[in-house]
């Protein structure tokens, strides 16, 4: 049986059981069943007694029936069949998922349904995610228990950030749009209700994961903070991780506890166990996909001060601004890079900080200007401004940035605002392993994200 503390079976599964499988593409058993077929690689057993074979699978009866042990077990039945479901499982499963809703979140006949659910995992020595929650979308594995089709809601490759999330609407969102932008994922856990396995547990397994570099946590509460500060701080020893915290306003500790059944509890309380904890805070939505973006591609930054290189003197004011609002610096240029940069560039060009390329940028011009600024101790990090007017700008200029000639580790961000030719170029940023973003605005929020894991390497 496998331990109370291991969470292997989600995580590198051999064998799914799919209980409550069903044929009909529609409902969530179907939708999850193609799920699975379409990315895991391992042994998929449907689950129900009324059908013989499902999808082209064979089906069983029971979990007992599949005659050897299943790694994980997916449960996708009413919430007054999943005690028992768990409790008849035995020692034939390691794991569970429970996808069902209807538990703490509807009221007190859930919150009953939901005890036994915690009685029947702790009497069988089952680990279980959920209930209430999408599960797991993992892109190392294929592991794929989210409940929304492909088409509507896209998976992103393989990469190094994980995500753990109380909402699953809120894990798929971002999700989708990390997709979008080309920006892969390591591990995604959607745990609802968390009647068994909560984001301490997750943080425990990830901080010993290699295939996580950062972290990004969905918060709506959390009932053991002691557990939760300790766990999130040898996390944060090792890899950053970054939290939103929802449920602050009256409004919003309400809306969470119709939702998962939370308590949300004192905002004040969660900021001062996040400083303790070494977790960088998030403010809302936005900030969360800014930050997946920064740290799903690049490192933390060594301090707060920025560099701006941009062909659009207005663009690289503009950043400069923001960036002093947001506790940056933008220090000027030192006499020494002064000097050099004149004798290469044409008088014409802007030699500060920032520094203007104007509308004779090209490709060479801003691969040697970063090379320049960020080659000393001058900089901690960049803000790459390029807007694609120059006519001289080609489809080579993340590629020739993404080399960091004469620097390793200290960040750079691109932000390219503009239309449809600037908005499809984002993507050749996220290919070359830059984050990039519209808008100045957002450029500054992730430089001010990466700054804040200062030291930590």
């Amino acid at each position: 049986m496998q331990k109370r503390h291991d969470l292997t079976a989600f995580f590198s599964p051999s064998s799914i059981a799919l209980v409550g499988a069903s044929p009909s593409a529609g409902k969530i058993s179907g939708i999850i069943l193609e799920n699975l077929r379409n990315s895991f690689k391992g042994a998929i057993y449907p689950v129900n007694p009324h059908y013989n074979e499902v999808m082209g699978l064979r089906c069983h009866p029971s979990i007992e029936a599949i005659g050897s042990p299943v790694d994980l077990a997916v449960y996708a039945l009413g919430a007054e069949s999943v005690p028992e479901a768990i409790l008849n499982t035995g020692g034939n499963a390691a794991g569970a998922v429970v996808v069902s809703g209807g538990f703490a979140e509807a009221g007190p006949k859930g919150v009953l349904l939901e005890k036994a659910l915690k009685d029947a995992a702790r009497s069988t020595g089952i680990r279980v995610i959920g209930p209430n929650c999408l599960g797991i979308y993992d892109a190392v594995t294929g592991l794929d228990t989210f409940f929304v089709p492909r088409d509507r809601v896209r998976r992103p490759g393989r990469g190094t950030l994980s995500i753990i999330s109380q909402s699953g609407s809120f894990a798929a969102t971002a999700i989708d749009e990390l997709a979008t932008d080309g920006i892969g994922v390591a591990r995604v856990v959607s745990y609802g209700n968390k009647s068994d396995v909560d984001e301490a547990d997750c943080l425990d397994f990830l901080a010993e994961d290699p295939e996580t570099k950062a972290v990004a946590i969905y918060v709506e509460s959390i009932e053991d903070g002691r557990r939760f500060v300790e766990s999130a701080a040898r996390c944060s020893a090792i890899k950053p991780v970054m939290a939103v915290k929802v449920g602050k306003s009256a409004s919003g500790i309400s809306a969470a506890r119709s939702h998962t059944g939370a308590i949300a509890g004192s905002y004040e309380i969660y900021r001062a166990a996040f400083r303790k904890a070494g977790i960088i805070e998030l403010n809302g939505y936005e900030d969360f996909l800014v930050a997946c973006k920064a740290f799903g591609l690049t490192s933390g930054a060594a301090g707060k001060r920025v560099m701006i290189i941009t062909d659009g003197g207005g663009m690289g004011v503009n950043v400069a601004d923001e960036c002093i609002a947001a506790g940056l610096t933008v220090p000027p240029l030192p006499e020494e890079l002064i000097e050099e940069l004149s004798a290469a560039f044409p008088p014409y060009f802007t030699t500060g900080n920032p520094l203007d390329l104007t509308g004779s940028a090209t490709d060479e011009s801003f691969a040697f200007a970063l090379s320049k600024t960020m080659s000393g101790d001058y900089y901690d990090m960049v803000i790459v401004a390029a807007l694609w007017g120059p006519p001289a700008l080609t489809d080579n200029l993340p590629g020739m940035l993404a080399q960091k000639p004469g620097f390793n580790e200290k960040p750079i961000i691109a932000c390219t605002p503009g239309g449809a030719y600037s908005r499809e170029r984002i993507r050749l940023f996220h290919e070359a392993g830059l984050p990039a973003f519209l808008t100045p605005e957002a450029a500054v929020t992730a430089a001010c994200v990466l700054s804040k894991r200062q030291g930590r390497r």
